[in-house]
Formats: structure tokens, sequence, C-alpha cells
């Protein structure tokens, strides 16, 4: 089912729609998603939501959810908590050390902090993508 369709039988649109993004710019997300993991052999995931205190030991959960946590990077964010974290596996890690995966913080957190949640979003994972390179 895409974003702007019905499930058979519901009145309501899909959840997905009741989040802080407009249809657009789930779409440039999932774009953005796409090419990262195609140009790099690696498996890029963004979550958007409340996050469980301590903060980086509930994204480390989620992570470890994955199909393949080894070649994931998981980029959470908490707007409401102003959280971000970026968890990589132990393969992704090697392609993306964690000097690396700061300097994507630092600059998602400031297009966040300007009201760009979506940007931020889509900015964090080219620069991701762009220090693992291909793989």
């Amino acid at each position: 089912m895409t974003v702007g369709e019905k499930q058979a039988g519901s009145e309501n649109p899909p959840e997905v729609l009741d989040g802080p993004f407009s249809t657009r710019q789930l779409l440039r997300i999932d774009e953005a998603l796409r090419l990262a993991d195609q140009g790099t052999g690696l498996v890029f995931s963004v979550f958007v939501g409340g996050l469980d205190e301590p903060i980086r030991e509930h994204a480390q959960r989620m992570h470890r959810q994955l199909a393949d946590p080894d070649k994931s990077v998981l980029i959470a964010v908490s707007p409401n908590q102003r959280q971000l974290e970026i968890v990589t596996g132990r393969y992704a890690r090697k392609r993306i050390p964690d000097t690396y995966a700061k300097l994507a913080a630092l600059s998602m957190a400031g297009a966040f902090s300007g009201g760009d949640l979506a940007g931020g979003i889509i900015n964090g994972l080219d620069q991701l993508a762009s220090h693992a390179g291909k793989g």
C-alpha cells in the first residue's frame, strides 16, 4: 500500500499520514533511503517518534530488531524529546566510523533546530552514505 492509499474497507487513512511529514516529504525520505541503500550496500532505516529512557539503549534495541543489524544504520529521531541517535552495526561501523556519524548528526541537528525535520534526515542520509562509499 502506498502512502496515499486507503486500506480496503477502512474509512481511516493510514496512520503514517498523521505524522510530522507531508506525503511529498515522505517520498523524498523514501528516495534518500533507497539511494543510500543502493549506493552503499548497507541498509539504512529511519525512526521518528518517542524513545524510551535511556535513549541510546532504546535505539540500540530497535537496531538489533532490523533484518540485518550488522549491515544496518538506524537514524532514530525524537523531535519532542529533542533527541537523535545514529546506531551502526558491526560491518556498517567499519565504513561509517563514529566520527563521521557524529558529523552527520551535527548537520542534522542544525537542520532540525531550523525546523526542517525532513531535510535534516535527507541530508544526514546523504552524508552517511557518502562517508560509507560504495560497498
